[in-house]
Order: C-alpha cells, then sequence, then structure tokens
C-alpha cells in the first residue's frame, strides 16, 4: 500500500487530494483509494495540476460524504 496523499478540500461531490508520492510512481485513473483502517473511500476520476506533483479528484463510494474525508489521509490498494 501507498500513501496517496490529504484530502485538502470537498468540490463538487469529489474529494480533492495533493499527491504525495514522487513523479515516477503517479497514480492512475480508477485506482482504488481506501482509508487509515482500509475502508474503501472511491475511485481516483481526474489527476490535474502540476507534473512533479499533482492533485487528485477522488469520487467518493457508496455512502461516503467528501465532507466526511476532510483532513484524513487516504492510501492506494
Amino acid at each position: 500500500m501507498r500513501r496517496v496523499g490529504t484530502v485538502s478540500k470537498t468540490a463538487q461531490r469529489l474529494a480533492l487530494v495533493r499527491w504525495d508520492g514522487d513523479h515516477a510512481d503517479r497514480p492512475d485513473i480508477g485506482l482504488e483509494v481506501v482509508d487509515e483502517s482500509l475502508s474503501p473511500v472511491g475511485r481516483v476520476v481526474d489527476v490535474f495540476g502540476p507534473v512533479d506533483r499533482p492533485y487528485l479528484a477522488i469520487s467518493p463510494g457508496e455512502g461516503v460524504r467528501p465532507a466526511d474525508l476532510l483532513g484524513g489521509k487516504l492510501y492506494a490498494r
């Protein structure tokens, strides 16, 4: 498992995360994201911003509210 980043904002029912990894290991669209307790949170639906440290837009899964994710650390499975 690798750390994706911390949810810093929400917009249009998405959670926005700044990628914490290096640019050679950028995440792909469709990547499953989990929280610290390994519970599924959602999937990456967009990667945007600077190449060396992009932002990820995470579409929350069923029953997950983006506002509940604010400040939480997310990980790629």
